[in-house]
């Protein structure tokens, strides 16, 4: 494959993961101002996120001439472990911090809000951002990239970009940037080992999606503040920690978080080494 095919086809795919998640979400607001309750307009917008995200790929493909299988958007398949994985992961990191000091603090959002927010969150983050976001940079750009040079390079900058992406548009601190950056770098390179491994996306799209799901879906926010507007309760950890709370960015990018990133790392690197040649 040639440099310019490569690059052009990530770039393109950038512009089509964007178009899809503008107009699914202009759909879900135009279908609230018509009267559909909130939790409704959310989880049709998610659903759109995934549907238009996977029509613009399909062209893509057709662009540069390969399958979609070829960027490992195969039949929807998950491996029981990643499942497990996917499940254990967030719950283990919510619950260290629910070991520490600190103090639940309720919301005082209306059961129609609560609705929403869970809504926005199932559908939108986790099961839209989730898969979709894997399709785009565990899917096209690294599996692109592994095609025109080799597999560190396609894990490593498209895991880079993963993390510089979570800055634009943040006001942070660079202290809070640069954290930013290192734990979404962190989290790439996992969901890239793991897309890997299955020789496919859908096994990192699981994890990705639970993640979204339980730690920023809106059911429990934890951190060094309260955060009543966008989530149901909040866990007030009393150790503000830098490194703990994970600075501006929230626990996602703390050290326990990070350790959890690295630990499923290694373990799908391992996972990876015991395959045969066949099933890589």
């Amino acid at each position: 494959m040639s440099t310019g095919k490569a690059i052009g086809g990530s770039v393109l795919g950038l512009v089509f993961f964007v178009v899809a998640e503008i107009v699914s979400s202009l759909i879900g607001e135009g279908l609230y101002s018509l009267g559909l309750n909130a939790a409704a307009c959310n989880a049709v917008a998610g659903i759109l996120f995934v549907a238009f995200s996977i029509l613009l790929f399909k062209a893509l493909t057709k662009i540069l001439k390969i399958r979609m299988e070829d960027v490992g958007i195969t039949k929807v398949r998950f491996s029981l472990k990643w499942v497990f994985i996917a499940i254990l992961l967030p719950v283990a990191v919510l619950g260290v911090f629910l070991l520490l000091p600190g103090d639940f603090v309720l919301s005082d959002m209306s059961k129609t809000e609560m609705a929403s927010r869970l809504s926005a969150g199932i559908f939108f983050s986790g099961i839209g951002s989730g898969f979709v976001e894997e399709m785009l940079f565990r899917g096209f750009i690294m599996r692109l990239l592994k095609k025109r040079w080799n597999t560190a390079v396609a894990v490593i900058i498209p895991s880079f970009l993963f993390g510089l992406i979570h800055i634009f548009g943040m006001e942070f601190s660079v202290t809070s940037c640069l954290l930013v950056i290192a734990a979404g770098t962190f989290v790439g390179i996992m969901l890239s080992l793991i897309s890997l491994e299955g020789n496919n996306i859908w096994n990192s799209g699981i994890v990705h999606c639970f993640w979204n799901i339980i730690i920023i879906g809106g059911a429990l926010f934890v951190g060094s503040e309260a955060d009543t507007t966008n989530s149901i309760v909040s866990y007030v950890l009393e150790n503000k920690s830098f490194a703990l709370t994970g600075g501006e960015f929230g626990i996602e990018s703390s050290i326990v978080a990070v350790a959890g990133y690295v630990l499923i790392s290694a373990l799908a690197l391992v996972f990876l080494r015991t395959k045969s040649p066949q099933e890589a």
